[in-house]
């Protein structure tokens, strides 16, 4: 629902807008005289008395006759006209109709209409130009995203290669070796094990008094 207060927003966005000093109206200068293209609808309620401004209506400036009658057969809640706009290019619009940007189309499309033909093409011209931007703007991240992806893949294949060093600062391998070490040492005392045990025998043999030495009936056999 558009009002008043919308219609002089974006009336005085247009280039070369000017405000009318007195009542709500706007217009562009073209050609060194200020031509209307929008103002606020006056109603006649009573015969011979003066017509009465109707804020929730305005009057656009439009190209033609036949845009106008293509208008007012397009949509008779929005658009309409009177006996004293018969013949004159521009049609009345009920603002509690319209949204803020069939109003700002509305508005912008009257403008066209008085506007120098010079002011208007660099209008057109600075609208295209954010709209380049915007799809420049959305394809940067689609050209970038193969970049990442190239960095993350060389991340992944350079990271195998620092993780030899980074072991050995650790002290990965030396945790390989010292495993190896004492696999030895276990290794050498199970195959030292026997021996020592004989020699411990042997030992407590030569150390034992002979009153306490094994029976005869367990002694070997010698065959004498």
């Amino acid at each position: 629902m558009a009002n008043q207060g919308d219609v002089r927003r974006i009336a005085l966005a247009l280039p070369g807008t000017i405000a009318a000093t007195e009542g709500f109206a706007f217009s562009v200068e073209n050609k060194g005289k200020a031509r209307g293209y929008v103002w606020v609808w006056k109603e006649r309620i009573q015969p011979k008395k003066p017509r009465v401004p109707q804020p929730q209506v305005i009057a656009a400036r439009v190209a033609n006759q036949i845009e106008k009658a293509s208008l007012l057969a397009a949509d008779s809640d929005r658009f309409f006209t009177e006996p004293h706009y018969n013949g004159f290019p521009a049609v009345l619009v009920r603002l509690p109709e319209l949204t803020e940007a069939e109003l700002r189309q509305v508005i912008t499309e009257a403008w066209r209409c008085q506007a120098p033909k010079e002011l208007v093409a660099a209008y057109d011209a600075g609208e295209a130009a954010p709209a380049a931007k915007r799809t420049r703007r959305a394809a940067t991240p689609v050209r970038a995203s193969p970049k990442g992806a190239m960095k993350r893949s060389t991340a992944a294949t350079v990271a195998p290669r620092s993780t030899p060093p980074a072991a050995k600062a650790g002290g990965g391998a030396p945790a390989k070796a010292g495993g190896a070490a004492r696999a030895k040492v276990g290794g050498a005392a199970a195959t030292q094990g026997p021996e020592t045990a004989t020699r411990k025998r042997a030992s407590a043999r030569k150390r034992a008094p002979a009153g306490k030495r094994a029976p005869a009936g367990k002694r070997r056999w010698s065959g004498r």
